[in-house]
């Protein structure tokens, strides 16, 4: 399967010619890649090679396969975590400013208000503003009350303001529901990325380390049999020194 010009090979896969440093020999690739691949090329030889583009695309088969047997099926979550494995893409990034800026204005003012009624700064300016309304409708203005004890206007108000504002509150906390959804599922897709990377490698350390386990295995029996073959040539010279030394 060589190509002899510029060092180039094959790939048997999509039979086309590649650099050296872009494809893998056949025979390092682990063995639940290689039964995915012969589904497909039932020609496939260990002898040969395959470029990391296919090799990529099954491995990502191979996840594929494997997370729905584990967990029975694919979500729309666990889809975008295999296509992003597939094609080696970075799947971490920041939610809190891709959510916000896909907010519409009313939304943004929504969580602009719940901030600003959520604190110190509102309790303070609201509750000056009321003692302020107190003081204009019993000191300030002796004769000329606008809201006259026991301050019907300012009730008023008050139920006006809260009955506006509880509702503004809970739109902004059902968007920050929605991200931390949004968060909840995002950090499944990672951990489950992770795993999925974790468990690649492990096998990759693992086919690594049983080629060079029969490497040494290999190296050893070639050792044992040229001890034995030192061995017996050694016994071989030590009869021919002993018969000759008899007839001597």
């Amino acid at each position: 399967m060589a190509d002899q010009q510029d060092g180039d090979v094959v790939c048997q896969v999509c039979h086309e010619s590649k650099p050296r440093d872009e494809v893998v020999p056949a025979r390092l690739v682990r063995a639940s890649v290689i039964d995915t691949i012969r589904k497909e090329y039932p020609d496939w030889s260990p002898d040969g090679y395959i470029c990391l583009t296919d090799l990529q695309h099954f491995r990502g088969l191979r996840v594929r396969n494997l997370v729905e047997e584990e967990l029975g099926g694919l979500s729309a979550a666990e889809e975008e975590v295999v296509k992003s494995f597939e094609a080696q893409q970075v799947l971490a990034r920041n939610l809190n400013d891709e959510f916000d800026r896909n907010l519409a204005l009313g939304q943004r003012v929504a969580d602009r208000v719940a901030d600003f009624g959520g604190s110190w700064a509102f309790i303070g300016s609201f509750g000056g503003i009321i003692v302020l309304w107190i003081a204009l409708n019993s000191v300030a203005l002796l004769t000329h009350h606008f809201d006259p004890f026991p301050f019907i206007l300012l009730n008023l108000v008050l139920s006006c303001l809260a009955a506006m504002q509880a509702p503004v509150i809970m739109m902004s906390q059902n968007r920050q529901e929605a991200k931390d959804r949004l968060r909840a599922e995002h950090d499944y897709q990672v951990n489950l990325r992770a795993e999925l990377e974790i468990r690649a490698l492990s096998a990759r350390l693992d086919e690594l380390l049983r080629h060079q386990w029969q490497g040494l295995l290999e190296i050893q029996q070639v050792q044992t049999e040229m001890m034995e073959e030192l061995t017996r040539h050694a016994t071989a010279q030590a009869s021919t020194d002993t018969g000759g030394q008899g007839k001597g």
